[in-house]
């Protein structure tokens, strides 16, 4: 029997938009979570708006729209809102040029061609495996050495993949803090100024926000944090006992279709 548990007994009427995690939250890896396509389907079909907010980082928009599309989500790339979009912003506002330690397959969010070692000012790091290795790891704890700046496009400790629980960048980012005694500029999710952003577009405040995700900490809290309301999913990382982190007026569902149908029960009550 699928549930939602109502922590905060608060009701959902006055919302006007949600946000939606991706991974772990509607898909893992090219698989869809049972339920999230008719669910997103029936979000269209109310006066919601939607934005899809993702750290994300082992493609670009454009890829990860691609994957979304062929397992069947009906989903805009324009409403996708991820952090290396956020990463991206902060380079050229700086005018950076980082070393950097990202998928490849990323890449192309930043039309960034590899610039040779003495000009690079900088370390940007996401999730990138094949990258955190220990001439990558050194080569970026001797640029930090030397004063340049660490940008994390986002610190989650794990993410879900079909066969288990993965390293995510969080324990890279913060190895790389402690050997060089610097400290990183996270421009991802929990960060408030990436939650703000993701909705500046659709001119709305962040109280009439919800935020569905599998991360109680990057997903939920970061938004209940930016003034947003907050539904945790037990699927993808979601481990027992994640709501006890939920902030006052944090709910939890088994499921993104499960908190859709509660918000849009709500909103047939007004």
């Amino acid at each position: 029997m699928l549930f939602f548990r109502n922590l905060s007994r608060m009701t959902y009427r006055n919302i006007k938009a949600v946000l939606v995690d991706l991974s772990g939250t509607i898909h893992i890896d090219d698989n869809e979570i049972p339920g999230s396509i008719n669910a997103l389907k029936k979000i269209r079909q109310s006066n919601l708006q939607i934005k899809f907010v993702t750290n994300t980082t082992k493609e670009s928009k454009r890829l990860l729209h691609a994957r979304l599309t062929k397992i069947g989500f009906d989903i805009k790339q324009e409403e996708i809102f991820t952090s290396l979009t956020a990463a991206r912003k902060l380079i050229d506002e700086q005018k950076l040029s980082p070393l950097m330690l990202i998928d490849d397959r990323a890449k192309e969010e930043f039309l960034i061609s590899d610039t040779s070692s003495d000009k690079l000012n900088s370390v940007l790091i996401g999730l990138a495996p094949d990258k955190f290795n220990y001439t990558q790891m050194n080569k970026a704890f001797r640029l930090l050495q030397n004063g340049a700046k660490l940008i994390a496009i986002h610190k989650a400790r794990y993410y879900k993949t079909n066969d288990g629980l993965n390293l995510g960048p969080g324990p890279f980012v913060s190895a790389l803090e402690y050997s060089s005694g610097c400290k990183a500029e996270v421009v991802g999710k929990p960060q408030t100024s990436f939650f703000i952003s993701a909705i500046e577009d659709i001119d709305i405040d962040p109280s009439e926000c919800v935020m569905i995700g599998d991360d109680v900490r990057d997903d939920v809290v970061g938004a209940m944090t930016a003034g947003m309301n907050g539904i945790l999913v037990k699927t993808g990382k979601y481990r027992k006992g994640d709501e006890d982190y939920l902030l006052t007026g944090g709910n939890v569902g088994d499921s993104f279709a499960v908190a859709v149908d509660k918000i849009l029960q709500d909103q047939s009550q007004t």
